[in-house]
């Protein structure tokens, strides 16, 4: 059954709201006079790559299902992800860089 156009408009308003909200809260939590707490700023330098670690995990997932041609082009495109990071230091970079590669390993060579 096909959305209705106020249904459309209704789930872009509230992905708007709620994206504005998550944006919107740790200005209205921490801002002004209001020192951001340790925890907080702890959570702010490990997390980044504790979630890099968890996605490689998961994006080399398939490795138990022991498919030689479905592990190598992920393992390629992760090294050249990293490749390009240790070069440029540019995240977008990097992750561009990754994903044209994987996308172009899997459908033209494996």
């Amino acid at each position: 059954m096909p959305l209705s156009n106020i249904q459309v408009a209704l789930m872009i308003t509230v992905a708007a709201v709620c994206t504005f909200a998550t944006r919107l809260v740790p200005f209205a939590l921490f801002g002004g006079k209001k020192g951001v707490p340790k925890f907080v700023k702890y959570l702010g330098d490990i997390l980044p790559t504790s979630i890099i670690g968890v996605l490689i995990i998961y994006c080399l997932a398939d490795f138990k299902s022991g498919e030689i041609i479905v592990i190598i082009p992920k393992f390629i495109a992760v090294a050249i992800t990293a490749g390009f990071h240790l070069w440029k230091r540019n995240t977008l970079l990097s992750i561009a860089a990754g994903t044209i590669s994987y996308m172009l390993l899997i459908h033209f060579i494996f």
